[in-house]
């Protein structure tokens, strides 16, 4: 194994998953609501009825058709999908994978904290990775993300919108600076709006008036992770080129028709969501008024405090049956911070108490 697997994988960590089972699992920013029982025999049915002995061609255009439409896909621009945002990070890095200004590998840049797959996608595909402390108190240093575009001049730029783990959306003035700077040195800005249900801005209808700004989602927190896809959105141009690297078949037509199924719920799935931002709303005001909490703004289906000791509190509220994110390791900007899921209403009371009890 030692002779052939790369040396930089066998010095990786693997993308850990937290044990779940007999606890409350507020731990992976997921949708807690499951579908009514009526949708589930529907969808049961139409799943039933998918030729799933045929390789999946159709099905997927229906799917890029209809999400074309939910999302008000500006003129001009199309979609592709992933299995995951995870994929289409990957397969990001690997289009942009070409020599840098310097001869070197591509750069990728993104603020940290932040999502982790913008780093390990970059480091598997053998490219830079430059990530941008953010401020103190989590805002994007756009000083510090320019003058990053002005050294390594980056393939491709990632804005997580809202932020992961911090939940926030940074100041549009400070964004709008990247995305300027990211044009003026021939590089990519990728919004990567995996919260957008509940996030109260969006690149998507700017799409049009920019050929560098790729706009990134997933039905993960729209309520189907489960299904497992992804797409993003750009210039028609941009896309067919994404396009080509993009493994075919990538999506399965079972996932295609329980995205079509979920399309044409929306409204069911709109209406989680819209709970899912008054129980945020409703836990930051109760998080606010513990003496030694401190949470942040959220614009995700999830909440980032800072207690004084974070493995003390994660550790009591597991053993009170609730498992959430112990984020402390993640970054020095992140100490005794822990990441908590937003679930339903008897959820989140049991978190709140067991997160008191800690404290």
């Amino acid at each position: 194994m030692r002779r052939v697997v790369r040396q930089d994988v066998q010095s990786m960590h693997a993308y850990a998953v937290q044990p779940s089972a007999g606890l409350v699992k507020l731990d992976a920013m997921e949708n807690p609501f499951r579908l009514p029982e009526p949708l589930q025999r529907e969808l049961g049915e139409r799943l039933g009825r998918v030729a799933i002995n045929r390789y999946p061609a159709g099905c997927v255009a229906d799917v890029i058709a209809a999400l074309s439409i939910y999302v008000d896909l500006p003129d001009g621009c199309k979609l592709m999908l992933g299995n995951g945002s995870d994929e289409l990070i990957s397969l990001l890095a690997l289009a942009c994978d070409a020599p840098g200004p310097d001869g070197g590998p591509a750069t990728i840049v993104a603020p940290v904290p932040g999502f982790v797959m913008y780093e390990m996608s970059a480091r598997l595909q053998g490219l830079r990775f430059v990530g941008v402390p953010l401020t103190a108190d989590f805002e994007l240093d756009a000083d510090a993300m320019v003058a990053a575009m002005e050294r390594h001049r980056p393939a491709l730029t990632y804005i997580a919108y809202p932020n992961n783990p911090t939940a926030n959306l940074f100041d549009e003035r400070a964004v709008e600076r990247v995305v300027e700077a990211v044009a003026r040195h021939a590089g990519f800005v990728v919004f990567d709006e995996a919260y957008q249900p509940f996030a109260s801005r969006t690149w998507m209808a700017r799409l049009a008036d920019h050929d560098h700004v790729v706009v990134m989602r997933t039905l993960s927190k729209f309520g189907l992770a489960g299904v497992r896809l992804g797409y993003l959105a750009a210039r028609a141009a941009l896309v067919d080129e994404f396009d080509k690297v993009r493994p075919p078949y990538n999506i399965s037509a079972l996932n295609a028709e329980a995205t079509l199924f979920a399309i044409e719920h929306a409204g069911t799935f709109a209406a989680q969501a819209a709970l899912l931002r008054a129980e945020r709303e409703r836990l930051l005001r109760m998080l606010a008024e513990l003496p030694n909490a401190r949470p942040f703004p959220s614009e995700a289906n999830m909440i980032l405090v800072r207690v004084p000791d974070a493995a003390a509190s994660f550790a009591g509220m597991k053993a009170r049956g609730v498992l959430v994110k112990n984020v402390s390791a993640l970054h020095p900007l992140l100490a005794n911070c822990l990441r908590l899921t937003v679930g339903t209403p008897d959820e989140n009371r049991l978190m709140f108490d067991a997160l008191v009890a800690t404290l």
